[in-house]
């Protein structure tokens, strides 16, 4: 059996997928696998596939559009190795992540899911300076309930019994939040484990954020149903209503970010999400988050986003050098 099975699902991703296969084809860790799942592209993968990719570890798997949640499944059912590794096709690995990642599985055998630290790039692929590091680990069912810890869908290790057992990604929630159902389900049967390095590069593109805000809500609607109604025994109804305030004022939090970040502004939907979400969870009305999100809306306001992503773009170049 092969180690490590890596799905990378490509639609319409040759800007970033041949570096993205590169940076697995650089891991320290050469026991693996590539699925490549051509999701109803129309960009030439297979095209570039049969004329630059010569190594018999990666294989080309091409469907109908089935969207991100299609594509990681059609990845899993053609994957033959011990563990499954998920890679967006423009994010990237740093060498040593496959290798850390299995040392962690096979030392600890109640871990299901291991993820890591990431570092955020910008759409060039040059780095912002900003980390995500998520410490939780062990039994997170209930941290998970109010946060994605895992963070990327690009981060994760994982058991190949936790799929067998416990199913794929639901694909009825479409590309919203697909990955945290998983996350939850896995939750309550297996430990999870970090690996305390940025070892993903995770791609940030400017103006790409969904407009489709009711699908996101919707989609959160039925994570949040389905995953209480299946609370862990220990769990008291009181806490379980607290859980869940707490998940909705996240939820809606991370939601007002989305008319910021699309190219048409919508301020006064922004700020609904936020009345939304200090309703659901009050002790929200001081996190930084917040504050993070009032001031980027009020320099994009004054300043106009051309200005406003050129001083961006000046924090993050005096952040990496105060970095280095």
């Amino acid at each position: 059996m092969v180690k490590v099975s890596t799905v990378i699902p490509a639609y319409n991703a040759m800007a970033y997928l041949p570096e993205a296969l590169n940076s697995v084809l650089a891991q320290t860790l050469e026991d693996f696998e590539v699925i490549i799942v051509d999701d109803g592209s129309t960009d030439h993968i297979k095209d570039w596939f049969d004329k630059e990719v010569q190594d018999p570890r990666i294989r080309l798997v091409s469907q109908r559009n089935r969207g991100l949640a299609g594509a990681r499944n059609t990845g899993i059912r053609h994957a033959q190795g011990q563990y499954i590794a998920l890679l967006d096709a423009d994010d990237l690995w740093h060498e040593t992540k496959l290798a850390k990642q299995v040392k962690v599985l096979e030392s600890s055998p109640a871990v299901g899911l291991v993820y890591t630290w990431m570092r955020l790039i910008d759409q060039d692929g040059t780095p912002t300076g900003k980390y995500v590091k998520n410490q939780v680990e062990g039994r997170v069912w209930k941290q998970l309930i109010v946060s994605n810890c895992v963070g990327s869908g690009s981060t994760p290790m994982l058991r190949r019994e936790c799929f067998e057992i416990l199913g794929n990604f639901d694909e009825n929630l479409g590309s919203y939040m697909e990955d945290r159902d998983m996350w939850l389900r896995i939750a309550p049967h297996y430990e999870f484990a970090v690996v305390r390095e940025a070892l993903v590069d995770y791609r940030q593109h400017p103006s790409s954020a969904s407009k489709n805000w009711n699908a996101m809500a919707r989609s959160a609607k039925i994570i949040l149903d389905k995953t209480l109604s299946t609370a862990p025994d220990d769990v008291s109804p009181e806490e379980l209503e607290a859980l869940k305030r707490k998940a909705w004022g996240q939820i809606y939090l991370s939601l007002a970010w989305k008319p910021l970040q699309s190219k048409e502004k919508n301020y006064q939907q922004s700020r609904e999400f936020v009345q939304q979400a200090l309703h659901s969870a009050p002790q929200l009305r001081f996190s930084k988050e917040l504050l993070r999100l009032q001031a980027t809306a009020l320099l994009l306001r004054l300043l106009g986003e051309a200005t406003y992503l050129r001083l961006l773009k000046g924090f993050h170049m005096m952040r990496r050098r105060w970095q280095s």
